[in-house]
């Protein structure tokens, strides 16, 4: 008799585990199409730069000073950092000559 019962609680924990299983859903295929119809729409419409460049020492420096905004420490801190930048790029190109 014990054997019967345990054989019945086991079925039932693994038929409630199987439904349990079954009842997740994942997101809805539908909800996905759109988003690639307007990735084809933007490809034909939109046109990419030809190539993307570096940013110079200058424009590095003006960013970071536009960041800083109105604390003036960050914007010190700024000028510092790319004051000693341009200083060791003027003594290796003098060392190399």
């Amino acid at each position: 008799m014990r054997k019967m019962i345990a054989l019945i609680v086991s079925l039932a924990f693994v038929l409630g585990t199987i439904g349990y299983a079954v009842a997740q859903t994942s997101a809805p295929a539908p909800a996905a199409a759109p988003t690639t119809e307007k990735k084809a729409d933007d490809k034909g419409t939109e046109k990419k730069p030809a190539a993307k460049k570096s940013m110079t020492m200058e424009e590095k420096k003006a960013a970071c000073l536009e960041k800083a905004g109105t604390d003036d420490a960050k914007k010190a801190n700024c000028e510092k950092r790319f004051a000693a930048k341009a200083d060791k790029k003027a003594a290796t190109t003098t060392e190399k000559k």
